[in-house]
């Protein structure tokens, strides 16, 4: 498999992240379980949340264990790789690559916390070391 495909594997759409975010959370589910979760957020039908499982099965998103009637479905990649890659590829569409750039747009846009404030100054002093 090329790196290009790779990449496009790792590139899930907004409801293929919804469901992400649920089995991240939650760890290995059902269908049902996954759906019922989503419920919590929005209208969404059952046989959508199957369909769309099954194509990030496919596509190497998820993994399905089918030695049970009840198939469960977990992340083929780890959650902090799948986010790195993401955060990526939106630094270097929106930001030319720049993270300082990204950073900056994030404190103006935001009331930053004192807490977070502090935070990221020792995340800072961290990297300097």
């Amino acid at each position: 498999m090329s790196e290009t495909q790779q990449n496009k594997q790792l590139e899930p759409t907004k409801s293929e992240l919804e469901i992400l975010q649920v089995l991240w959370e939650k760890g290995p589910s059902t269908v049902r379980a996954v759906n019922d979760e989503l419920l919590k957020q929005k209208e969404v039908n059952y046989t959508t949340t199957l369909k769309l499982m099954q194509i990030m099965a496919d596509k190497g998103i998820l993994n399905r264990d089918e030695s049970q009637m009840k198939h469960i479905y977990s992340v083929a990649e780890e959650e902090q790789k799948t986010k790195s890659h993401l955060l990526d590829k939106f630094v270097d569409s929106m930001y030319k690559g720049s993270a300082s750039k990204l950073v900056m747009q994030l404190l103006g846009n935001k009331k930053t916390s004192d807490q977070e404030l502090q935070e990221i100054k020792e995340i800072l002093r961290k990297l300097e070391e």
